[in-house]
């Protein structure tokens, strides 16, 4: 498990107090751990939290599965510093 799906497992975990070992990157929110819209809610705001990311409505009621939420937040957290890296090597 990567750090940031590590990161999500703990919110999981503290939010919904489920067993630890029952969040895998396949495990879904609703029928697997039982999240509610409420509890969705909270994940999402502790993620944007913790991650100083934005997670938009739209996106976050899109999340089937633990992977789902972890890939997002990766792609958050990846896909700026990619782009700027194109920007700055574009104008060298």
């Amino acid at each position: 498990m990567t750090d940031i799906a590590a990161e999500v497992r703990d919110i999981l975990v503290l939010l919904l107090g489920t067993d630890e070992a029952k969040i895998t990157q396949s495990a879904r929110l609703v029928e697997d751990l039982g999240t509610d819209s409420l509890d969705l809610f909270e994940v999402v705001v502790s993620c944007e939290e913790k991650f100083n990311i934005d997670i938009p409505n739209d996106a976050a009621t899109k999340f089937v599965t633990v992977g789902d939420a972890v890939e997002y937040i990766k792609a958050k957290l990846y896909a700026p510093k990619v782009g700027l890296l194109h920007t700055v090597i574009a104008k060298s």
